[in-house]
């Protein structure tokens, strides 16, 4: 069960992060909007970018709390491994990485060192919570992973169909 709760975690986090521009949810974001390349390489410049601490806020929050599945996953899968959070940490950094580096390769939105930054802490937070939370806590937790997964292809598949288009700012 956990091999497939992460399967499907990992199947969000690239849909979230790298195939915005081809789906919607409700008018959340505009899919045309990701169709582009952009870098950002310092360190929560967006929070002086911004006109408002909402954004950036949400941003922040959003990339710890889509990782945080990963790294609890991870911290299970790998239970007993020597120097297990250190593992969970570099995983979820390479994997940061890797969609980073994609998304500009492949034009599919902004790379930018806050995300990395974010989501690797994000994975060392679910591997903290794994390694802290007790055991008979962790099979619910996968079940809500799981449940998340579903809860996101449901939204997918209502994609616009969700709120109206009439209300939407900006």
């Amino acid at each position: 069960m956990l091999g497939i709760a992460l399967s499907c975690w990992s199947l969000v986090v690239v849909a979230l992060t790298m195939l915005k521009a081809f789906y919607q949810i409700g008018y959340l974001w505009k899919p045309q909007a990701h169709h582009h390349r952009g870098l950002y390489p310092i360190p929560f410049s967006q929070f002086f970018r911004s006109q408002t601490l909402f954004g950036p806020l949400f941003d922040a929050f959003g990339n710890v709390i889509l990782f945080l599945p990963i790294g609890f996953l991870l911290a299970l899968l790998w239970r007993g491994a020597p120097r297990l959070l250190r593992s969970v940490t570099i995983a979820g950094f390479f994997g940061s990485l890797t969609i980073e580096i994609m998304q500009y390769i492949f034009r599919l939105g902004y790379s930018d060192i806050d995300d990395l930054i974010l989501n690797t802490a994000g994975a060392a937070l679910g591997g903290l919570a794994a390694t802290k939370l007790p055991k008979w806590s962790h099979t619910p937790v996968v079940w809500l992973i799981l449940l998340a997964c579903i809860s996101f292809a449901i939204l997918v598949a209502l994609g616009p169909r969700l709120g109206d288009p009439a209300k939407v700012v900006g």
